[in-house]
C-alpha cells in the first residue's frame, strides 16, 4: 500500500447512489454500505453522476486544491459530479465526468455505447489528526484515487443477463475486488501508462476490464489522480488542472 500510514488507505464507503424506484429506467437497490471509511471521505459517491439538479460549483470552490479535468484536446460535454467531504466538512476529494453522461445499465438498456471519462482530484494530505481530537487520520495516496476511480466505474456497470435483484450482491463483491486491486498497484493486474499532466510526462498505474478502464497517478500539484471511463481510450487523454469551472455544466 502507498501510504504513510500503518492501517488501511481504503476511500469511500458506498460506491454509488441508487436509481429513483420511480424512474422510467429500473435500477438496483443501493448497495450495502462498507466499513472503514478514511481521510479521503466517508463516501465514493462523488465519483458518480447525478440529477443536474443536485449539481452546484460551491462544494468545488470550497476545496483549497486544484480541480482536474481532461485537458483542451477534449472538446466534448463536461459536467460536475460530486465532492467528498471529510468528518470535520473539508473537501477532500471530488470527480468531473466528460462525454456522455453514464446510466447504471448503460447500453444494456439503452442499445447505445455510452463514451466517457471521469477524473477523480484526490487532495494529497499527509498523516494527521482528526477535528476532534481523538485519533489520527491516514494519508492520502494514489491508492485513495485507484480505490474511488474502481468503484466509480463498477457504479455503472452492469452485466448482461444479471438479474436486477443480484446486482447488490455482485456489486458488494465487485467493489471488496476494486479495493484488493487498488491496495495492490504493484500486482500484475496492473500496467504503467504515460500521459500528460499539465503538459509534463506523468506515470500512471492502468488496468482494464470488460467494464472499461481505470487509472490512478499522482501530480506535481497537490493532488493525487484517478480516472475511469469507457467508450474512450485512455491512450490519448490528457490531464490539466481546470481554469475556469464555468466550463463544466
Amino acid at each position: 500500500m502507498e501510504t504513510t500510514s500503518t492501517s488501511s488507505s481504503r476511500v469511500g464507503a458506498q460506491p454509488a447512489e441508487a436509481p429513483d424506484a420511480t424512474a422510467p429506467q429500473p435500477g438496483p437497490a443501493e448497495p450495502a454500505a462498507h466499513p472503514a471509511p478514511s481521510a479521503a471521505g466517508r463516501s465514493a459517491d462523488a465519483t458518480a453522476p447525478v440529477p443536474a439538479a443536485r449539481r452546484a460549483a460551491e462544494g468545488y470552490l470550497k476545496a483549497g486544491f486544484p480541480w482536474y479535468g481532461l485537458d483542451g484536446a477534449f472538446t466534448g460535454p463536461r459536467w460536475l459530479m460530486q465532492v467528498g467531504t471529510g468528518a470535520d466538512g473539508t473537501v477532500e476529494h471530488g470527480s468531473t465526468g466528460h462525454g456522455d453522461e453514464p446510466s447504471v445499465r448503460g447500453e444494456i438498456a439503452t442499445g447505445e455505447k455510452e463514451r466517457f471519462a471521469v477524473v477523480v482530484t484526490v487532495a494529497s494530505n499527509p498523516l494527521r489528526r482528526s477535528g476532534d481530537g481523538t485519533g489520527v487520520l491516514e494519508a492520502t495516496s494514489v491508492s485513495s484515487a485507484a480505490w474511488l476511480a474502481g468503484s466509480g466505474l463498477l457504479a455503472y456497470s452492469w452485466p448482461a443477463q444479471m438479474d436486477h435483484t443480484l446486482r447488490d450482491d455482485w456489486l458488494d463483491q465487485q467493489t471488496e475486488a476494486a479495493w484488493e486491486l487498488a491496495d495492490d498497484l504493484a500486482g500484475e493486474d496492473w500496467s504503467t501508462l504515460s500521459l500528460p499532466v499539465d503538459g509534463e510526462p506523468t506515470t500512471f498505474h492502468y488496468r482494464e476490464s470488460e467494464f472499461g478502464w481505470v487509472l490512478a497517478g499522482s501530480t506535481g500539484s497537490g493532488v493525487h489522480l484517478g480516472a475511469y471511463g469507457r467508450g474512450m481510450s485512455a491512450y490519448g487523454l490528457g490531464f490539466s488542472a481546470i481554469p475556469d469551472l464555468g466550463a463544466y455544466e
